[in-house]
């Protein structure tokens, strides 16, 4: 009698070494642990037991020097540490809250604006600089765009053309304007769009927006 044909699952059965997991199983497994911890090569093991040798000798803190609105903070952040966390929830190493909140947390991925700050002239999104690498530059939040009692004249402006409805996206806009401004003391309509264009205004408040712009411009 012919000897029983064996299918390709036995004869991989029959390999030492040889792992037998489906697509359908590995996806089953995932979720308990068990075909994963069942399948994980011993060179991940000994990778991960190197890494947490090294966390002895890893920075998990550092106290750094931020100049905001031409003041100096000195401040103990985590690598991962961005600037707005810094703005809104920091303590300097005196005891004190940075408590700039102005900047506003609100997409924390780079997309809304809400949190736009100026350094170095520049408008960037707080939420995606980290604190360590504003070190040596010059920090302004919209708090520090007035002088005194004086408002700037892209805050005097949106003021009078009312430009904005429920001002959660407003702070982030002052600043971009401010900075465009900075840049281009005569924008189009065009221009304004476009130095405006990393703003999110979900009112939809934009018209009065840039008639603030226009009119801060002839101000300035």
């Amino acid at each position: 009698m012919a000897d029983k044909k064996q299918s390709p699952k036995e004869n991989a059965a029959e390999k030492p070494g040889k792992t037998t997991i489906s697509r359908r199983n590995f996806l089953k497994g995932v979720g308990t642990g068990t075909v994963a911890a069942a399948v994980a090569p011993t060179v991940l093991i000994g990778a991960e037991k190197a890494a947490e040798a090294q966390m002895g000798e890893a920075i998990t803190s550092a106290t750094i020097q931020l100049n905001i609105n031409a003041k100096t903070y000195e401040v103990e952040v985590e690598p991962r540490t961005t600037l707005l966390t810094v703005l809104r929830d920091g303590i300097d190493t005196r005891g004190n809250h940075v408590d700039l909140t102005g900047a506003k947390l609100i997409c924390d991925r780079g997309e809304c604006g809400g949190c736009t700050v100026m350094v170095d002239g520049t408008s960037v999104y707080a939420c995606m600089m980290l604190a360590i690498d504003a070190q040596g530059k010059q920090i302004t939040t919209v708090e520090g765009l007035a002088e005194g009692d004086t408002l700037h004249p892209v805050q005097e402006a949106f003021i009078q053309h009312d430009a904005l409805m429920c001002g959660f996206c407003t702070p982030g806009f002052v600043v971009s304007a401010a900075s465009l401004l900075s840049e281009n003391k005569k924008p189009t309509l065009e221009e304004i769009k476009m130095g405006l264009s990393g703003n999110t205004c979900r009112c939809g408040t934009y018209p009065f927006i840039f008639d603030a712009v226009k009119t801060a411009a002839r101000k300035m």
